[in-house]
């Protein structure tokens, strides 16, 4: 079944090559939120009347990054069991460590093949399928 994604990079151009990379991997989201920092994600998230299955994230970015967004949405119950993937270039094993320490389910690193992204995200939904099926 199609999930309901928010993609947070300060990038447009980043966003747009994940939602790419998540349609060539064969996992079509059912909708998609974008937002350009942490900030602005949880802004969204807390003024959205439909849910979001799935957050990937960044994690330099200005106003708020992917380490105090993550932090910030842990602390919300609303929010705290959306699982977050971080994709980012910054992947020092101290980084990634406190990221998942945060609560990230996995961590994808910049650049990446749509085939990673494919098996990362079927890790966490084993369900997500290519078939078509209707926006809840």
């Amino acid at each position: 079944m199609p999930k309901r994604l928010m993609i947070v990079d300060d990038s447009p151009v980043m966003r747009a090559f994940v939602m790419r990379a998540i349609s060539v991997a064969g996992l079509p989201p059912c909708g998609m939120v974008e937002a350009s920092n942490g900030l602005d994600a949880l802004v969204k998230l807390r003024t959205r009347a439909s849910g979001i299955d799935l957050i990937l994230t960044d994690i330099n970015m200005p106003v708020m990054d992917g380490e105090g967004f993550l932090a910030e949405l842990k602390m919300d119950p609303a929010l705290a069991e959306i699982p977050v993937i971080v994709v980012s270039t910054d992947s020092t094993e101290h980084r990634v460590g406190e990221l998942l320490r945060l609560g990230a389910r996995d961590y994808v690193r910049k650049p990446f093949p749509p085939e990673k992204l494919n098996e990362v995200l079927r890790g966490v939904f084993p369900e997500w399928s290519k078939e078509t099926a209707p926006c809840r």
